[in-house]
């Protein structure tokens, strides 16, 4: 783990959040992050933690809009502001290229094929290898764009009760029905937890742009923190330089 260097001058007295320093591995083990598949090896929990209830309702959405920071825009949830559409997501090269892989769901006890993907526009996938980019059943880290492992598996997500019925796949799948406009009453719920990672307070948000401004580094430096980039973009964010440099005015950072 890194160890932090000499803090950089400040230009106000806002109190900084605390900058922990071991969050590839934090990341790696996948704590308040989204499934990657079960690499080591694990199937489906015997029992799992009740899911919280959900149900698809009847109204829908218009595909959201970008601000003038690149952010997408969800009207009716305006806190809610990732920068990544799915399709990006996607074609980045994430999740080890096993997202929509055969699962057999803890949660709602059937076994969906590797063919969930096709749910969704077809572009998304235009140009993909689909058995190496999307269903692969092995895990592989050539295939995310920072080329590193990140996430926690498929059973942890279950026995944790944090997969939801309507999207036995996790929050990715949520995100890429929710971004088509389908609502639920998870919504807020994942909406909760996309906020806490990727949100201008969210955990891993913070502590890449502090990382970054302890190091005196670019706001797109790979490499700092190639996990914690990884995991963000698995959360459908990126970061930029507009939205560092507002962290580092909030904070005091010389940017």
């Amino acid at each position: 783990a890194a160890e932090p260097e000499s803090p950089p001058a400040r230009k106000s007295a806002r109190v900084r959040p605390k900058v922990e320093y071991n969050e590839d591995k934090l990341a790696r083990a996948g704590e308040d992050e989204e499934q990657t598949p079960a690499q080591k090896g694990k199937s489906a929990p015997a029992s799992v933690a009740p899911p919280p209830p959900g149900r698809v309702l009847p109204k829908r959405m218009p595909i959201p809009k970008r601000n003038a920071n690149g952010e997408l825009v969800f009207p009716d949830y305006p806190e809610f502001r990732p920068n990544l559409t799915p399709k990006e997501v996607l074609q980045m090269g994430s999740f080890g290229g096993t997202y929509f892989r055969s699962i057999k769901s803890g949660v709602t006890g059937k076994t969906y094929a590797a063919d969930q993907w096709k749910e969704f526009p077809a572009d998304w996938f235009e140009g993909l290898n689909i058995n190496a980019k999307i269903t692969s059943q092995t895990y592989r880290e050539q295939v995310n764009t920072y080329k590193v492992n990140c996430g926690g598996d498929l059973y942890m997500w279950e026995s944790s009760g944090w997969i939801n019925e309507c999207d036995p796949y996790g929050w990715f799948q949520w995100y890429c029905r929710f971004y088509l406009g389908r609502r639920t009453t998870d919504d807020e719920r994942q909406v909760g937890r996309g906020l806490r990672c990727m949100g201008p307070t969210g955990r891993w948000r913070i502590r890449l742009c502090n990382m970054i401004a302890q190091k005196g580094k670019k706001f797109d430096d790979p490499s700092i923190s190639p996990v914690i980039r990884q995991t963000l973009q698995h959360w459908g964010f990126k970061l930029t330089e507009p939205l560092y440099l507002q962290h580092c005015k909030k904070y005091g950072y010389r940017a």
